[in-house]
C-alpha cells in the first residue's frame, strides 16, 4: 500500500515527502483535500500552516528548474500590471513583471500553471516565460495591483478632485435650511471632509470620529481596532464640518438636539464604492458624529482569510451545509461577527437558495439576498420581520441579533422546522451563549434541539511581517501565560511588535480568534438538565474545543500575533 502512495505522487508533492518537508499521508491528505475544496496544493499547505511559502518555492525551484525570485526586493509600481486586466490577475493568481524587448516575465508560484502563461501570452501577443516566487509576496503584490488598477484611486486625492467625489446620502430630507447648507458646501470645508473619508478607506480605518470638545476639535481613526488621532482642525469650523457630513448622509440639519442617523454611499470608482454608517449624538459643546465604514469586499475575502484553524473552519463549514439548524455568533462590538455571518451567507447565496436577512441596519449589501433594515419606530421589529420572512417560502434566514424571548423563540421555531438560522448574541464565549438563551426564557429542550453551532470570537492585530522581531520570554512566565510543556518542548519562535513604514506600530490588519463549539449528545444532555456556563464549559474542554485563549495561543506559536495582543483581546 504505501509502496503505491508513493508511486503515485508527482511533482512538487513528491518532492516536498522527499526533502521530508511534509509526510507522504500528509501530501495524499493534502491533495485529496485541495480538490476537495476547488484549491491549489501550494494553497492549501500555506493556508493550513502546514508548510511555508519559502520552502514551497525552494522545493518547486528544484523539482521544475526555475529561479525565485524575491519580490520584497522590487517595487510593485516598476510592474507591468497594466498589460492585462484585472480579471486576468485574479483568475490565474499570476502577475505580469517585466518585459524585455517581446518577452513577457510573469510571476507564477505554481509551476504547473501554464494555461496563465498561455492567457497572457494571446492577450497581450507577447512570448512568455514564467518567473517563479513565493505565494505569500505574491498575493502581496497581486492586492497591490489590483487596488492599483482600480480606475486610478489615488487620482482622487489631488486637491482638484476633492471636491467633486460621487457622493450619494440616504433618504430625502427637507431642504429648508439653505444659509446652513451653504455653509457645509463652502468648497474649502468639502474638500477636507472628503480628504478625511478618502485617508480614512487608504489607511484600512474602520470608524471615523468627528469629536467636538470646548477649546479643540479632534478627528479619530480606528485602524486595527485602536483608535487614533489623525487631525485637530481650528474649533471655530467644527460646526461646518459637522454641517457637510450631515449634509452629506442626508440628516436633518437644523436638529441639534436629539441623535440622528444616516448613510454615505462614496463612489470612489465605477467599480468600487464604500458605504458609511452615521450618527450624530449631541455632546456638551456640540455633536459628535461617528462613521462606520462599510465595506462590501470584506464579505467576499473568503472563508480561508478570516483566520479559523482548519479543524474549526470544517466545522462551520459542516453546520453550514445543514439545511436546518441554528448557528449564533457572539462577541463584542467590533469583533468582526457580521463579516464571520455574511462570509457564510455569501458560500450560501446561490440561485437554488431563498436567504433573508433583517438587521438594524443593513451594513453590507450583497446581491442575491433579500435584506431588511429594522426600524421599530414603525413596527418593523426583529420578531415581526422574522414572521414576514417565514410566509415567503425561506431557505436560510439571518436575524442580526437576538436581543429579546420573542425574537429567539420564533428564530429557534425557525430552526427547528427546516430552516437554516444565522444569528448574533452579546456573550463573552460559546458556553455563555447558551445560558444566556436560558436566561432570556428559552426553554432548555428548544435549545438543545435548535442550536447545531456556536462560534465565539475576537479580532486580534496581526504582527507586521516585515518588521516583528523575535521576544525572548522564560519558559517559567510562558508557562503561567497557558502555555503547555508540550508547547514548549516542540519549539516555536515568539514574535514582538516593533513598527515600520509599512504598518502601524508593528501590527498591520487583524485575524480572528475563535471558539468554535457544536452541540455534541453530551452537551444536549447538560443542556436539558439546566447546566450553567462553567458545566458547559468543562464539557467543551473534555471535547478538545479549544477556548478563546487557547485559540490565541495557536496564533502566537504561528507567529501571527504577539504575547501582549493575545493577552489584550483575551483577559481572564
Amino acid at each position: 500500500m504505501s509502496a503505491a502512495k508513493t508511486t503515485a505522487l508527482t511533482g512538487l508533492p513528491r518532492k516536498l515527502v522527499q526533502d521530508k518537508a511534509i509526510t507522504e499521508k500528509t501530501a495524499h491528505e493534502a491533495l485529496m483535500k485541495a480538490i476537495e475544496e476547488k484549491i491549489t496544493f501550494n494553497h492549501y499547505l500555506i493556508s493550513n500552516h502546514i508548510v511555508s511559502a519559502a520552502v514551497i518555492a525552494m522545493a518547486s525551484s528544484e523539482e521544475f528548474g526555475l529561479p525565485v525570485f524575491d519580490l520584497s526586493s522590487m517595487d510593485p509600481e516598476h510592474a507591468e500590471i497594466t498589460l492585462v486586466n484585472e480579471k486576468l490577475i485574479s483568475k490565474h493568481h499570476a502577475v505580469p513583471l517585466y518585459k524585455r524587448g517581446n518577452r513577457l516575465f510573469v510571476a507564477i508560484s505554481n509551476p504547473t500553471n501554464m494555461q496563465a502563461l498561455d492567457e497572457f501570452k494571446f492577450n497581450t501577443g507577447m512570448s512568455t516565460e514564467a518567473v517563479l516566487v513565493q505565494e505569500d509576496q505574491l498575493d502581496e503584490l497581486i492586492q497591490k495591483a489590483i487596488t492599483a488598477m482600480d480606475d486610478d484611486m489615488d487620482d482622487m486625492l489631488l486637491d482638484d478632485d476633492l471636491e467633486n467625489l460621487d457622493i450619494e446620502g440616504g433618504e430625502e430630507e427637507d431642504d429648508s435650511n439653505a444659509p446652513t447648507q451653504n455653509e457645509a458646501n463652502d468648497a474649502p470645508v468639502v474638500k477636507y471632509v472628503n480628504k478625511i473619508l478618502v485617508d480614512a478607506i487608504n489607511k484600512g480605518a474602520s470608524d471615523i470620529h468627528f469629536e467636538p470638545y470646548e477649546k479643540r476639535y479632534r478627528i479619530r481613526y480606528r485602524v486595527d481596532g485602536i483608535l487614533a488621532e489623525v487631525a485637530s482642525p481650528p474649533i471655530n469650523i467644527a460646526a461646518k464640518l459637522t454641517a457637510r457630513v450631515k449634509v452629506m448622509s442626508r440628516m436633518d440639519i437644523a436638529e441639534r438636539r436629539v441623535p440622528q442617523d444616516g448613510r454615505i454611499k462614496l463612489k470612489l470608482s465605477k467599480k468600487r464604492s464604500i458605504d458609511f454608517r452615521v450618527n450624530s449624538c449631541p455632546t456638551l459643546f456640540g455633536e459628535k458624529i461617528v462613521l462606520r465604514i462599510l465595506d462590501a469586499s470584506s464579505a467576499k475575502l473568503g472563508i480561508d482569510a478570516l483566520g479559523y484553524e482548519p479543524e474549526q473552519k470544517e466545522k462551520y463549514m459542516d453546520a453550514l451545509a445543514n439545511p436546518y439548524g441554528m448557528i449564533l455568533v457572539t462577541g463584542p462590538t467590533g469583533s468582526g461577527k457580521t463579516v464571520s455571518l455574511y462570509t457564510g451567507l455569501n458560500i450560501l447565496n446561490v440561485p437554488e437558495t431563498n436567504i433573508s436577512t433583517a438587521e438594524d441596519p443593513v451594513e453590507i449589501n450583497l446581491e442575491g439576498i433579500n435584506q431588511v433594515n429594522v426600524n421599530a419606530k414603525v413596527g418593523l421589529t426583529f420578531a415581526e420581520a422574522l414572521r414576514a420572512f417565514l410566509r415567503q417560502d425561506p431557505d436560510i434566514v439571518m436575524v442580526g441579533e437576538i436581543r429579546d424571548l420573542e425574537t429567539a423563540e420564533i428564530a429557534i421555531k425557525a430552526a427547528q422546522t427546516g430552516h437554516l438560522v444565522l444569528s448574533t448574541l452579546h456573550t463573552n464565549d460559546a458556553p455563555q451563549t447558551l445560558t444566556r438563551l436560558m436566561n432570556m426564557g428559552v426553554p432548555p429542550f428548544n435549545i438543545a434541539t435548535a442550536v447545531s453551532l456556536i462560534i465565539a470570537q475576537r479580532l486580534g492585530r496581526r504582527l507586521c511581517k516585515k518588521c516583528k522581531a523575535v521576544d525572548a520570554i522564560p519558559a517559567e512566565v510562558m508557562l503561567e501565560e497557558g502555555f503547555t510543556q508540550e508547547d514548549l518542548d516542540e519549539g516555536f519562535t515568539l514574535y514582538k511588535p516593533v513598527g515600520c513604514s509599512q504598518c502601524s506600530d508593528g501590527y498591520k490588519g487583524r485575524v480572528g480568534i475563535y471558539q468554535v463549539m457544536t452541540i455534541s449528545e453530551e452537551m444536549t444532555r447538560l443542556i436539558m438538565t439546566g447546566a450553567n456556563s462553567i458545566d458547559l464549559a468543562d464539557q467543551a474542554n473534555k471535547e478538545g474545543i479549544d477556548d478563546l485563549r487557547r485559540s490565541a495561543l495557536k496564533k502566537i506559536k504561528q507567529g501571527i500575533i504577539g504575547l501582549e495582543e493575545a493577552n489584550r483581546i483575551t483577559k481572564d
